[in-house]
């Protein structure tokens, strides 16, 4: 029993031990990375993003920071194991080894009448005869009697001399640190213990299982929901013109779990008329096109208004609840038009090319919800084919900022970024009136503008040229400048309620057939996973082509210098398609900034294959039963949306008559040059 209660006295301890072996290194891993972050400012510090309040330093926004999950957590361990640690000091009493002499009072080697006098004089102060109290009976019983025993009796007494203990030589002892009603299972706490099993060893495991693979089934990895994707693979078209993409991204499920209020009726009206002029209605059929706006379902219609009340920065008019739905929306938006991102260039065609087009108009939409521009300022004007919506993103620029000098020949977003300080400040003030508090503002946001150049090769490995069926590689280091010298940084966003960071795509297409070769996301606000990405993937390459120990560590190195300079490296494979010269355009947009994509243009010859083998396989005999049926179901499909002409796109017209002069549309391939490629086959 004795045994039992020391077990039972050592629970805490051993709860406290389980909880610090975790605990206490990585509270210090912790402190040690909050201590090593390099304070640098990486956000815009213009009066307009001041004014937005999004990277204000309050009492507040220092709270609400630290207030993530895992630091309440890591601060209620810490609570539970200080409540611990007071409880072990206050209710556990120190552990003793039995001492016969030193409970007697004497020395070790003390003889018999020693003993017995220290005897007497303890019994006089202990017996329950002389002390009533409960704790001298107590100390009298289990230790003074219980030493005088062992000292009295000879071989007792060899025993502790010789072993330590009394009773002699003694075994190695093992205990269960529970709790002491869970030990005692003759009574009801032996239900209580299996309870405790079952509960801690079979239950809660299965309950953890059932919530994970509950919120896994819904949701992907980019915590998107399943029926969100299905939705936007099924809407997705390759002739979706920019201005139709708004039509599919508010048909996420996320957007439709949005609560429809009766109070929001009247509010979404207002704001209806405010945008009325942005929802591509026609003009001529006005009360049908609202009716027909109307009958959509409510959480569609309610989502679009908040969108475009975004995007013509109507936000201050929205009621208390209308505005927590509208956070709602732009807080989904970013992971939303990433997925519908993926969607446009994924492998669609028989050739495994994704859709130029509406990749090009997911980018243009999240742009213009991050800078709150309208889409129909993107609309070509004078000799500005981006329109008026890269001006708009600047401070304190208006439309008529923009006519004022639009007189003084610049027209362009590129030609006033090209300006000097000192002509562009001129311009500013002279022309535009702006104040020189307004000038600074204007030139901070341009310094905090990327500038993007793009080197691009295609090759095959260990190969001279490119033949039809080859693997080629495709690598492109991705360079980005900004006039403050920092490579990692937040936009220029103050109508955007959150923090958003950068993000490029790097998409090689060829804009004549509507075809995506090859996509991948670039990030440059993760320099060390950036580093370890791109030196893995010159190491391979190194060792694939046969090179030295010597050679791959001088490549890794100077990968590793390019990347801590401000470059990226995109690497991927893709098949070499039929013989012919392609004129390819390496697009890398950017999904925050107006005006910083950057196309380059890529000329690529492929040959007629002449040596033995493929390294992909040669287009087989079934390649053109499945395009030309990639081909009927693509017209199925443009026929079904023939109503999907942008008011912003007016080189769509053009861009059909086009695909029928053209031999490979929209990753179809024609029969002339199946015959081709069959023959070529036979020959070979």
């Amino acid at each position: 029993m004795a045994a039992t209660e020391e077990n039972s006295q050592l629970f805490p301890i051993f709860i406290l031990t389980i909880m610090a072996l975790p605990l206490v290194p990585y509270t210090i891993l912790k402190l040690c990375h909050a201590f090593s972050k390099k304070i640098k400012t990486i956000h815009c510090q213009c009066s307009d993003c001041a004014r937005s309040g999004k990277y204000r330093k309050s009492i507040f926004k220092r709270i609400s920071n630290f207030s993530t999950c895992s630091n309440l957590s890591l601060v209620l361990l810490w609570v539970i194991m200080i409540i611990l640690i007071y409880y072990i000091k206050s209710t556990s009493r120190e552990m003793q080894v039995f001492e016969p002499f030193s409970i007697l009072g004497l020395e070790h080697g003390a003889s018999d009448s020693d003993i017995k006098k220290a005897y007497r004089r303890l019994s006089i102060q202990y017996h329950p005869d002389k002390n009533p109290d409960p704790e001298a009976n107590k100390y009298f019983v289990e230790y003074i009697s219980k030493a005088y025993q062992a000292l009295t009796d000879p071989i007792s007494r060899e025993n502790f001399e010789k072993y330590g203990h009394p009773d002699g030589r003694q075994g190695f002892q093992m205990g269960i640190a529970l709790p002491q009603f869970l030990l005692d299972i003759d009574g009801a706490s032996g239900g209580i213990l299996l309870l405790w099993i079952v509960g801690i060893c079979i239950l809660l495991p299965l309950v953890v299982a059932v919530i994970y693979l509950s919120k896994s089934a819904k949701y992907t990895g980019n915590y998107v929901m399943h029926h969100t994707l299905s939705t936007y693979y099924y809407f997705m078209k390759p002739s979706l013109a920019p201005s139709k993409v708004m039509e599919v991204f508010i048909k996420a499920a996320e957007y439709m779990e949005i609560p429809v209020r009766r109070t929001d009726d009247e509010p979404l009206q207002k704001l209806f008329m405010s945008v009325r002029s942005e929802l591509n209605l026609d003009l001529k059929n006005i009360k049908q096109e609202q009716a027909k706006f109307w009958k959509q379902h409510p959480a569609i219609v309610k989502t679009e208004l908040l969108i475009q009340a975004q995007l013509t920065r109507e936000s201050a008019a929205l009621s208390p609840a209308l505005l927590g739905d509208f956070r709602r929306v732009l807080e989904l938006a970013p992971r939303l038009l990433e997925e519908l991102m993926k969607m446009a260039v994924i492998p669609r065609t028989a050739q495994g090319h994704g859709w130029l087009r509406p990749a090009v108009g997911v980018v243009e939409l999240s742009q213009s919800i991050i800078q709150a521009v309208p889409l129909s300022s993107r609309k070509a004007t004078g000799g500005s084919t981006e329109g008026t919506a890269p001006f708009l993103q600047l401070p304190h620029f208006t439309e008529a900022v923009i006519k004022k000098i639009a007189r003084k020949k610049v027209r362009t977003f590129q030609e006033l970024r090209d300006m000097s300080l000192q002509d562009r400040a001129e311009l500013l003030s002279q022309v535009g009136g702006f104040s020189s508090t307004e000038v600074q503002d204007v030139e901070m946001v341009l310094q905090m503008m990327p500038s993007l150049t793009v080197e691009v090769t295609c090759e095959t490995e260990g190969e001279e040229g490119i033949q039809e069926g080859d693997i080629v590689t495709i690598q492109a280091w991705v360079t980005l400048k900004r006039g403050n010298g920092l490579i990692g940084a937040l936009p220029h966003a103050p109508y955007y309620p959150f923090h958003k960071e950068e993000n490029f795509w790097f998409l090689l297409a060829d804009s004549l057939s509507n075809n995506v070769w090859f996509s991948q996301k670039v990030s440059f606000m993760d320099e060390p996973a950036a580093i370890t990405a791109a030196s893995k993937a010159i190491e391979d390459t190194m060792e694939g082509s046969g090179a030295t120990v010597k050679e791959t560590s001088a490549a890794v190195r100077e990968a590793a210098e390019k990347v801590r300079s401000g470059s990226r490296l995109v690497m991927g494979k893709i098949q070499a398609p039929a013989e012919g010269n392609y004129n390819l355009t390496c697009y890398c947009l950017c999904d925050s900034w107006l005006g910083c994509d950057k196309r380059t243009n890529l000329k690529v010859k492929i040959l007629k294959r002449t040596r033995a083998g493929t390294r992909g396989g040669i287009v087989s005999e079934e390649g053109p039963i499945v395009e030309d049926g990639a081909e009927e179901e693509e017209e199925d499909e443009e026929e079904e949306y023939d109503d999907y002409e942008s008011e912003y796109s007016e080189d769509e017209e053009d861009e059909r008559d086009t695909k029928k002069k053209v031999p490979a549309a929209n990753g179809t391939v024609s029969k002339k040059g199946t015959n081709s490629e069959l023959s070529g086959s036979d020959e070979e």
